[in-house]
């Protein structure tokens, strides 16, 4: 399948409404809109997330020679070892060529055997630096399996990408159980399963590394639509937030990769959904395949698709470990969204009411060290430099 015929569905190739559908697959539907109609709307939006950017450069991040400085263990990424879950297609797979490209060894997680041959053929130019697993990153013990055989193959792992993820659409007033074990099984419990699978065996080779995750833009700000999906892209990057805590004092960094729309197929996802978790309410059966078909050749006759190529994405999130950055972001257009949520956040809090010191000083000793001031300082220390230049 071509990147084109993978890319989420416009809003104006959508079928008309049917009169009984579920009220999952309303949900999935306005979903699908929404973020076809935020993709085409992006060159628009630009300019006023622009400016919304200088005024808070202006409000507290003079340009400076230099920017307060992180560790940054895999700025060189040459010779280096990845290990991808989900790297067999969309994101993932574009982050792979991404990674081959700048000369590192590739693991990549596959489920479908389709999916497998297509990344392969993508990759040909690097197959003797890529090594590929079928697992699934709900299975513990084959987590564990796939690092051992990773490192048997490559000697070690230096940056770990816990990518795969499933779409689960359905609303947390409509949602099943099976529904939200199934989306926090995989968004949530894989990550952290790559986590504690890996972080041990990058820690014992003493080289440094990286641990990335990939959440969405979905997990920083929410709409009415994808509950679920948001409460487990909201976990990951809570996740990667106290890893980077963690791990502040060592030789490894953390990101989290927040995206907007990419050429995906991740609306399919449900495919891989397991028949122990089926959706007892029969709110969620598969695409139409003729349907399917005429919306993709819908999609080619409208041109280019709106959202981002995985291969671009992969490219910044090589950029973001580079560069250590915790959050990797593509869309500029949710800046201001992003900048209410803050300010609705910070507008909450409660006017004269007295806090004794005590409760400060044990406050602070259970949060630990904050990682959002060294973050803040630098980035807006690098949008500054970088307008200047």
């Amino acid at each position: 399948m071509s990147e084109r015929e993978k890319t989420p569905i416009p809003a104006a190739t959508l079928p008309p409404a049917r009169a009984d559908l579920s009220e999952s697959g309303r949900a999935r539907r306005r979903f699908l809109e929404r973020t076809a109609l935020a993709a085409a709307g992006t060159a628009a939006l630009v300019p006023i997330a622009a400016r919304a950017a200088d005024e808070g450069a202006a409000s507290g991040g003079a340009a400076r020679s230099d920017c307060p400085d992180v560790k940054t263990p895999m700025q060189d990424v040459e010779g280096k070892v990845a290990f991808i879950t989900g790297g067999d297609s969309g994101i993932g797979l574009g982050m792979a060529r991404a990674f081959a490209e700048a000369g590192m060894k590739i693991v990549i997680t596959y489920r479908t055997k389709r999916h497998l041959d297509q990344a392969m053929d993508e990759l040909h130019g690097a197959a003797s630096r890529v090594h590929a697993i079928n697992v699934d990153v709900t299975d513990r013990p084959g987590m564990e399996k796939a690092a051992d055989e990773a490192t048997g193959v490559f000697g070690k792992i230096h940056v770990l990408v816990n990518n795969a993820g499933v779409a689960v659409f359905q609303p947390l007033t409509t949602a099943t159980y099976n529904d939200w074990d199934w989306g926090m099984g995989v968004n949530v419990n894989g990550v952290f399963n790559g986590v504690h699978a890996f972080l041990p065996r990058i820690r014992a080779h003493g080289e440094g590394g990286q641990i990335v995750a990939t959440s969405s833009i979905a997990g920083l700000i929410v709409d009415d639509g994808p509950g679920i999906y948001s409460t487990s892209k909201f976990a990951v990057v809570g996740m990667m937030e106290a890893l980077r805590a963690e791990l502040a004092d060592t030789n490894i960094g953390v990101s989290v990769f927040c995206p907007g729309v990419v050429n995906t197929d991740i609306g399919e996802s449900n495919r891989n959904r397991p028949a122990s978790l089926s959706d007892p309410t029969g709110n969620q059966p598969p695409p139409d395949p003729k349907m399917m078909a005429r919306m993709r050749a819908a999609m080619r006759r409208m041109g280019p698709p709106p959202g981002m190529d995985p291969l671009e994405a992969g490219r910044l999130v090589l950029r973001g470990i580079r560069n250590n950055d915790l959050y990797i972001l593509n869309t500029p257009e949710f800046e201001a969204d992003l900048r209410a949520r803050s300010d609705a956040i910070l507008a909450s809090m409660p006017v004269g009411l007295r806090v004794p010191q005590a409760r400060v000083t044990m406050e602070r000793m259970i949060m630990g060290k904050s990682v959002y001031i060294a973050e803040r300082d630098r980035k807006r220390c690098e949008r500054a430099r970088t307008r200047k230049t």
